[in-house]
């Protein structure tokens, strides 16, 4: 079982403060200590029975800064998800920099975060992705070094991100959260069902994580069944990633709850979970 999302952090220091007072705030509100280090984030795996996990950078310290990220990704049981800013001098030459780190897969996109104040607060009504697409150097680096590319999109932005795939459609792509969907529209009835347009390529994957933050219903979370079941039918298992986005969703869930509510789901059978579970992002990922 792989959880491809999770986060964690170091100690701040002064190489590496913790300069991001939202998030410091926010972690107040965790049901974890402030620093969600490796070996916890290892005991919390071991106790659900979770085999290996993607650590994806958490931007307590300044976002860009990575350290902690690649730190954790050279755990035999860990990957990492890294976070870039496409437009500063050098990027392609950053980006080959961390890729060439064991365990570093790939890099996230903050699509949804107005682009002066990334990972601080969402804003769906920005297009900065679109620009992005035009820093070639980047995306020629991303393909050279085999970098899975992670977006964070809200459903009205879905249509970005078909033109970042459109553009550059032999890098493998996958969707965080179900976009911040909606759980009381149906997924055909909205901007969600822009996916449909996503599921096209065979690179891009949509991700079942941070559902405690986007159900309205305690666990199980019945009301995001309907959107599970259409990404399953548009994407099929082969392209459908779980990832619990734990610890910042430990403020409504267990860990345990986090990595069970899919059973629950009474379509999926025990071929679908391993998937979901597991062998979809080892796809991806081409392992």
């Amino acid at each position: 079982m792989i959880d491809s999302h999770m986060h964690a952090w170091g100690r701040p220091s002064p190489e590496h403060p913790w300069v991001n007072g939202d998030i410091v705030d926010l972690v107040e509100t965790f049901d974890v200590p402030a620093v969600y280090d490796v070996d916890r984030l290892l005991s919390d795996m071991d106790g659900a029975g979770v085999d290996e996990a993607v650590v994806v950078g958490y931007p307590i310290c300044e976002w860009t800064d990575n350290w902690y990220t690649v730190e954790a990704a050279s755990h035999d049981r860990l990957s990492g998800i890294v976070m870039v800013d496409q437009f500063a001098d050098g990027a392609a030459d950053h980006l080959r920099n961390l890729m060439a780190n064991d365990g570093v897969v790939g890099f996230r996109l903050g699509a949804i975060c107005p682009y002066d104040r990334m990972w601080e607060t969402f804003d769906p009504a920005v297009d900065w992705l679109l620009d992005a697409i035009e820093e070639r150097a980047f995306w020629a680096a991303a393909w050279e070094t085999d970098a899975v590319v992670q977006v964070l999109a809200h459903v009205d932005q879905l249509d970005q991100v078909v033109a970042l795939v459109d553009a550059y459609p032999d890098l493998t792509y996958l969707v965080d959260h179900f976009s911040h969907a909606d759980p009381a529209t149906p997924p055909d009835e909205s901007s969600f069902s822009t996916y449909a347009e996503l599921a096209e390529y065979d690179n891009v994957y949509a991700k079942l994580s941070e559902v405690q933050h986007r159900s309205r219903e305690a666990h199980p979370h019945e009301d995001m069944h309907d959107h599970v079941r259409w990404l399953l039918e548009e994407f099929g298992r082969e392209r459908l990633v779980w990832g619990t986005d734990y610890p910042n969703v430990s403020d409504v869930a267990t860990y345990e709850e986090c990595v069970t509510w899919l059973e629950r789901v009474p379509e999926l059978g025990e071929t679908d979970l391993r998937w979901l579970r597991g062998r979809a992002f080892e796809r991806a990922v081409r392992r």
